[in-house]
């Protein structure tokens, strides 16, 4: 039987990652990817749910190379029936901080620069007090931690989750208004109509309308069978 719980975040600290670049302006979207949530839940590599990957994928808090390895990590969820959906905004505000560095060539054996000219950017983040909610499912419990990091600055969020009840399965066409990865629902559904949300590593879909299986529960249409693909 699936479980699904609703996973509710919020921001204790401003969140910022860069979705898009603008000149000198990055910009964060209200959106949480599901590949950054799985590793902020602490779901990938994990012995707590069996999700452990060879060692050469090893991802722990030291990683030996800065290349994503998507899907060493996240495979073994699939075979776990773990499934986490990207998260939207219940609510949230930004904030725009401005940052500026110098040229600061003159510390180095090397010909002293003539001016000191600084540099500066603009950083839109996403405020503290900001929630955000996901969908969980699985096919066994979850203990999920209390607290997490997310983003650039490994901003702090608590977490509660809610197992939702009364779960009725079904299918047909229908609309789920939260955000989700293509991939994952592109292979099981047949997928109508959506709004595209660019973001990387793999842009996200939202108000979609699609017909296959689904899950109802308190006036919600949840996609049934979703898991992580990579399409290779």
């Amino acid at each position: 039987m699936t479980i699904i719980y609703r996973c509710t975040l919020e921001l204790h600290d401003s969140l910022y990652y860069a979705t898009r670049e603008i000149g000198r302006l990055y910009e964060t979207e209200p959106i949480l990817h599901n590949y950054g949530l799985c590793y902020a839940l602490g779901l990938v590599d994990s012995d707590r749910h069996a999700t452990t990957v060879a060692e050469e994928d090893s991802y722990r808090y030291f990683c030996p190379e800065q290349v994503p390895k998507y899907e060493a990590h996240l495979t073994p969820l699939n075979q776990q029936g773990i499934y986490v959906t990207p998260a939207r905004a219940v609510n949230h505000a930004t904030v725009l901080n401005t940052w500026k560095y110098a040229n600061n060539n003159y510390h180095v054996e090397m010909e002293k620069t003539q001016k000191n000219i600084p540099s500066f950017g603009r950083a839109k983040e996403i405020a503290p007090e900001s929630q955000f909610e996901s969908f969980i499912l699985s096919q066994k419990p979850l203990a999920l931690p209390r607290w997490v990091r997310l983003g650039k600055w490994a901003s702090k969020a608590s977490v509660e989750v809610k197992e939702l009840s009364q779960i009725k399965q079904s299918e047909g066409e229908f609309v789920f208004p939260h955000p989700l990865n293509p991939l994952d629902v592109m292979f099981t559904h047949q997928v109508l109509s959506y709004d595209t949300v660019n973001m990387p590593p793999v842009s996200l879909i939202r108000n979609v309308q699609m017909r296959g299986h689904y899950y109802e529960t308190e006036g919600l249409k949840i996609p049934a069978r979703m898991s992580y693909r990579f399409g290779n």
